[in-house]
């Protein structure tokens, strides 16, 4: 069945090559297109497009439909197009001409646009609510090892003395500034395509606003053009949204990955986390951070791709966007799973708190003495000399008891800060407003 379907059979290869993977890739959408028409028809029975008798009737079947999506029993069916085609052919077997309606005033453009921006801001949150799970976790860890310290580096050279809690502090913040992007992700996503129509809008007297509140929209995108034209812009715009967030488990994973080697053993990862060698029985590797540090470089590449595929194209729909599906649905999926597996492991890793009784680590404090007879009144330069010098003459003795007390240092970490600042902006995507919406669409 096709929507579009005439009097004439189309070429079974033609058929092939342009459906694609389009009916794998709906099943992602199935819910998010039910509720869809659920406000729709709404609205069609508020304008005098749908009788009122009819009305209740198409929504009960449409709550069924639903809950199938939600037990993973839908499919779409061998022949059907795509979810838009199995959800009508469902209600017209069910209902005859009256499931036939529920198309009226719009097109598969603007149906596929409103699903994919109510499967995006679902997904939005979850990523968030993810971002902020791990984020607790690296304060907790940087709160309990806050006084244990470690070596910072530069050009990966022994710099000056840091901590693991600066260390896991630095990530949680680092995760703060990510969900910013994500919020302004959410904020774009957040409005309402529907009667945008094939992108010119329509002669129905359709009531656009009252849709964008049975959804839960922020607002609605204005200009039925424009409308269209979000197509590839919203998923390009929240595929940068994730890729800040997997370039900072990217960087993690990494320093992970080195950190837990016998060369550093700063870290140690729960056994439990790491895998084995067929021939090496002393192994224990760090390979589920391995892949999350190659899943998450791949993330980074995704609005590249997605900037590639929509690139140049003029105003108007084109089958082009639909390719973008491929990449952009999956995504969330292995972002949430590299995001709740780092969480896990890092709840579990433990430090090394004896570090620094390796003598290796002591010309870290060389800036703390030329601070210290700097401070005393030696001039600075001076100061630098006598304590490089002493250093090569195997002179230098370190005072490794340091006292940094500026704000974001390592005897100020300002945790509660970073705290507050990742709660204010976790807060700002007022959550709750969608979820009502949702639920009272779906109430019986």
């Amino acid at each position: 069945m096709k929507l579009w379907e005439k009097d004439f059979e189309i070429n079974s290869e033609i058929e092939r090559f342009t459906v694609g993977r389009d009916r794998e890739m709906d099943l992602y959408l199935a819910p998010y297109d039910v509720l869809g028409s659920m406000a729709h028809i709404t609205m069609l029975e508020s304008i005098g497009l749908l009788g009122k008798d009819e009305l209740p009737v198409l929504l009960r079947e449409l709550r069924s439909i639903y809950e199938q999506t939600q037990r993973g029993e839908f499919e779409i069916e061998e022949g059907i197009e795509d979810v838009h085609s199995q959800v009508e052919l469902m209600l017209t077997r069910r209902l005859g001409d009256m499931g036939k309606k529920i198309h009226s005033g719009r097109s598969r453009n603007d149906q596929v646009l409103v699903d994919l921006k109510l499967f995006t801001r679902a997904k939005i949150r979850e990523v968030a609510e993810a971002v902020k799970d791990l984020f607790d976790q690296l304060i907790a860890k940087s709160n309990q090892y806050k006084d244990v310290l470690m070596p910072g580096y530069t050009h990966l050279q022994v710099a000056m003395p840091s901590s693991f809690g600066l260390w896991l502090g630095a990530y949680a913040e680092s995760l703060a500034d990510d969900m910013l992007f994500l919020q302004a992700a959410w904020r774009m996503t957040n409005r309402n395509p529907l009667g945008s129509a094939a992108g010119y809008g329509s002669s129905f007297p359709l009531n656009r606003q009252m849709t964008t509140d049975l959804l839960g929209f922020d607002s609605m995108d204005y200009n039925v053009v424009y409308a269209q034209m979000g197509r590839g812009k919203m998923e390009r715009n929240v595929a940068f949204a994730i890729a800040t967030i997997a370039g900072t488990m990217a960087k993690l994973a990494m320093d992970a990955c080195l950190f837990n080697s016998q060369n550093f053993s700063f870290v140690k990862l729960p056994k439990e986390c790491t895998t084995g060698s067929s021939i090496m029985p002393h192994k224990k590797n760090p390979d589920v951070f391995e892949l999350i540090r190659s899943k998450s470089n791949k993330l980074q590449g995704l609005p590249q791709q997605i900037t590639l595929m929509m690139n140049n194209l003029p105003v108007g729909y084109f089958r082009d966007l639909q390719i973008i599906k491929e990449v952009f649905l999956p995504a969330f999926d292995e972002l949430l799973d590299c995001l709740k597996m780092t969480a896990y492991i890092i709840n579990k890793v433990e430090v090394n708190e004896h570090l620094l009784d390796n003598p290796m680590y002591d010309p870290m404090f060389s800036v703390e003495e030329v601070n210290r007879l700097a401070a005393a009144g030696m001039p600075f330069r001076d100061a630098y000399k006598k304590v490089g010098l002493d250093i090569e003459a195997g002179r230098f003795t370190p005072d490794k008891h340091i006292h940094h007390t500026h704000e974001g240092s390592i005897g100020n970490l300002c945790n509660d800060r970073i705290e507050a600042l990742m709660q204010s902006v976790f807060e700002g995507f007022a959550f709750e407003r969608v979820s009502e919406a949702e639920k009272k669409l779906l109430e019986v």
